[in-house]
């Protein structure tokens, strides 16, 4: 009922704008030629404004069509609508605003707050950040919305590996600082995160995407202490866009009403994101790679692993830009993904052998933006996936397409 409701106002405030002048709405374009860091990635978004009111709406959507299978077993034709997501943003006062995103996920069988923040800004370098944010471990995190990429599915390492999207109610400080060809930006937040599902869940492995499915972490932490993310983040004009990030903490809930029960279990995370854009060829380079470590009970079974480590990298190459079927500035792409994770580093203690459990995907793909805000996307994949013992690995092979747009 709470989410029928929620999805009824927002029908509601959009349909309300029907009987006004659409002369005055304005699009907001994002600037193209100013520097960005992906901690912008809130701000650089096309909203729409309405005459003064000091609101702003957007938003985008995603869909697509897989014929994929797994071992010469499939489903066969799949029709999906992976999301539709909403921002809300106002700027309440001189240097305060208030950004959201809302998201409605598998034709709305899921709806969640993704980010919902009130920044107060002091002076470039120092911002204050409230509510519902976005922890920057790694660079797609911050950075996931669908119409940038030219791949139909989310990074393995940052959905399964890392929680893509992991958001939570926390406060912190952020800001950055140019100098000629330089930038530089930190971000450092205080939050609620993980529970004890990274190590006790239905994938019977670690897992910390699990954490995802506790509601309660807005309202409360499950260990009583903060979840500590931070990240630095270096771009020069010529060469990228360079960040490295932390999050740790305490996931377990060791106490109850004082009284406590269990040692303090940490998970420490280690990210590298670089992204940078060839001037020559104009080739897009952008991928990042994490490390996990996991304090596991030492009476669970070798199938958790207490370290893990994973990433990606995307090369994006546009062979053709010009005016097509009407549309200026059209361009067509070529582009490949590499993926790679290994849930469970390490050996056996019996036999000393390489525990399995580990992945590697080849994605290429063909995309077709009619302007930089809208892309079609057909890909192919190509993927095998070993189990804990190195058996023979499970061989995924199929096509997706899809399409992703602003709106």
């Amino acid at each position: 009922m709470k989410h029928i409701i929620t999805s009824i106002l927002i029908l509601t405030s959009l349909l309300s704008f029907a009987q006004v002048d659409s002369t005055l709405f304005k699009r907001q374009q994002t600037d193209t030629t100013k520097q960005q860091l992906n901690m912008d990635a809130v701000y650089n978004r096309p909203f729409l404004s309405y005459g003064k009111l000091p609101v702003s709406v957007g938003g985008y959507t995603e869909a697509n069509w897989q014929h994929i299978g797994t071992d010469g077993i499939s489903e066969g034709h799949q029709f999906q609508m992976r999301r539709m997501t909403l921002f809300v943003a106002s700027t309440i006062s001189k240097k305060i605003k208030f950004l959201s995103e809302i998201e409605f996920e598998e034709g709305g069988k899921e709806i969640a707050i993704e980010f919902a923040s009130l920044d107060v800004e002091f002076h470039p370098l120092l911002n204050l950040r409230g509510g519902v944010i976005m922890n920057p471990i790694g660079a797609f995190n911050q950075n996931h919305d669908g119409p940038k990429w030219e791949f139909t599915d989310r990074p393995i390492s940052a959905t399964q590996m890392l929680p893509a999207t992991w958001s939570n109610a926390g406060f912190g400080l952020f800001g950055k600082t140019y100098k000629k060809d330089w930038m530089f930006g930190y971000e450092l937040y205080l939050s609620g995160g993980f529970n004890n599902a990274i190590i006790d869940n239905k994938e019977s492995k670690t897992f910390l995407p699990a954490s995802k499915e506790n509601a309660e972490r807005f309202e409360e932490s499950a260990s009583g202490t903060p979840l500590t993310t931070a990240k630095i983040a270096i771009r020069n004009k010529h060469f990228g866009e360079l960040g490295l990030s932390y999050m740790g903490g305490i996931y377990n809930t060791f106490q109850d009403d004082g009284i406590i029960f269990d040692e303090k279990r940490r998970l420490n995370i280690f990210a590298i994101d670089y992204n940078t854009t060839l001037s020559k060829t104009n080739t897009f380079i952008t991928g990042e790679w994490a490390w996990i470590n996991v304090n596991v009970p030492q009476a669970y079974t070798q199938q958790y692993g207490n370290k893990q480590y994973g990433g990606f990298l995307d090369v994006v190459q546009p062979i053709l830009k010009r005016k097509m079927f009407d549309w200026d500035n059209a361009t067509l792409n070529l582009a490949c993904r590499l993926e790679y994770v290994d849930w469970n580093v390490g050996t056996f203690n019996e036999t000393n052998e390489n525990i399995g459990d580990e992945l590697w995907s080849i994605l290429p793909a063909i995309s077709f933006r009619p302007t930089q805000q809208t892309v079609f996307r057909l890909n192919y994949r190509i993927q095998r996936q070993m189990d804990i013992l190195n058996n023979d690995p499970s061989k995924t092979a199929g096509f997706s397409f899809g399409i992703s747009s602003y709106f």
